[in-house]
């Protein structure tokens, strides 16, 4: 059988993907990277979540952003709250955490060579993305051009593939697919201020663009919230 690795952030779209990939019949490994974020409630809960949707492994590898900071999910900045009411902020915000992206690819891509895998997923999205630049279909396709050049498996094997099924489709695309395929997302985990015990607090972009896309879809919100 077809072997996938896939990146699981604990969030509803990592979530979403990996189910994605359980239905096309890929043997599953789960990968998540402990990046020195703040929010590490989700790790707790990407494990969780890779082992209730069947992945036959799930490792987190540590890289320590946190050492070169830059953004507020991993230096000592405040995250935005409520940033949809102020329209003249940054394009691109200050969650925006610099190469994060493309570093975990690529240690997935690492991961995928040892394995004998050739298909990476990922839950990347191009619709609901508060601007991040590694999230556009450009960047997914340049990562694949680069990982069919720079391993050996892309040499010398049938090829690599990057794959982000998410990558069109909103909010509530992606709750209406999750809920098909079974997910829980009560178990999942999007806020970047997000307690030690998961509970989200309701106002960063993470928060309000998982609970538009539950509203949107017409489903009730299962995400437990601080207070």
């Amino acid at each position: 059988m077809k072997k996938a690795v896939v990146l699981v952030s604990g969030g509803m779209d990592s979530a979403v993907v990996l189910a994605i990939a359980r239905e096309q019949g890929f043997i599953t490994h789960a990968l998540s990277v402990a990046y020195g974020q703040r929010h590490t409630s989700e790790l707790a809960a990407a494990a969780r979540v890779s082992k209730v949707l069947g992945a036959v492994q799930h490792k987190t590898v540590d890289v320590d952003l946190r050492s070169i900071g830059g953004s507020a999910l991993t230096d000592d900045i405040d995250v935005p709250v409520d940033s949809h009411l102020n329209p003249d902020g940054p394009a691109i915000p200050v969650t925006y955490v610099p190469a994060r992206n493309t570093i975990m690819l690529s240690v997935a891509l690492g991961w995928a060579e040892v394995l004998g895998a050739a298909d990476l997923f990922c839950g990347v999205n191009a619709v609901d993305y508060s601007g991040y630049p590694d999230c556009r279909p450009e960047f997914i396709a340049a990562f694949e051009r680069l990982a069919n050049l720079a391993t050996k498996a892309g040499v010398e094997g049938a090829g690599l593939r990057v794959q982000a099924p998410l990558q069109q489709m909103s909010k509530a695309d992606i709750v209406r697919e999750g809920l098909r395929l079974g997910v829980d997302f009560s178990q999942t985990v999007s806020c970047y201020r997000a307690d030690a015990e998961g509970r989200a607090c309701g106002h960063c972009d993470a928060c309000r663009l998982r609970a538009e896309g539950f509203a949107a879809a017409g489903v009730d919100d299962p995400t437990r919230y601080v207070g």
